[in-house]
């Protein structure tokens, strides 16, 4: 028979009943926006070589409402040839996110490093779709070390002082 006080104290519920464990995880996710450009079509299906490819992408997040926020992950990938460019997709693929009992820095790297890691192979997909859907080669985009550059971002920002402790000691 298992004693009450260890089941509560695994729980850890507080004094009202309350869960007070940390969690985050996804609620949902979603295409809040999708551009597919191919502005030469159809000469660019003709051109030879191999096309300069640029991808860019963005983080952002910002909250809801209580403990759930949104987290956006924004990809732009580019093909151009000497003639010009083959295609253009732009996408914005978000999360619901719900965080409870985080501290603000177990947060911020929830947010902006794990929500996109967990995020990133769906929107890699609806890209490669876009552009065969616009007549080419599916682009494969490398994976993407989040949680190594969000340790990049927060060095940078401590050496540029952004992240400095204020006051003396």
């Amino acid at each position: 028979m298992a004693d009450e006080g260890n089941i509560i104290s695994d729980l850890n519920l507080d004094g009202n009943g309350a869960d007070t464990d940390p969690s985050a995880g996804i609620i949902t996710q979603y295409v809040k926006d999708l551009s597919v450009e191919n502005p030469n079509a159809p000469q660019s299906h003709s051109w030879q070589g191999t096309p300069q490819i640029d991808i860019q992408f963005n983080i952002g997040a910002r909250p809801i409402e209580g403990e759930v926020h949104e987290v956006e992950l924004k990809i732009t990938a580019k093909a151009g040839y000497d003639e010009g460019a083959a295609y253009m997709v732009e996408l914005t693929y978000c999360a619901l996110v719900g965080m409870r009992n985080l501290e603000d820095g177990q947060a911020h790297a929830f947010l902006y490093a794990e929500a996109p890691r967990i995020l990133f192979p769906f929107a890699r997909r609806i890209i490669a779709d876009a552009v065969r859907d616009a007549g080419f080669a599916p682009l494969m985009l490398d994976p993407i070390d989040f949680n190594g550059l969000y340790v990049q971002q927060l060095a940078a920002q401590q050496n540029d002082g952004i992240g400095a402790p204020v006051g003396n000691a």
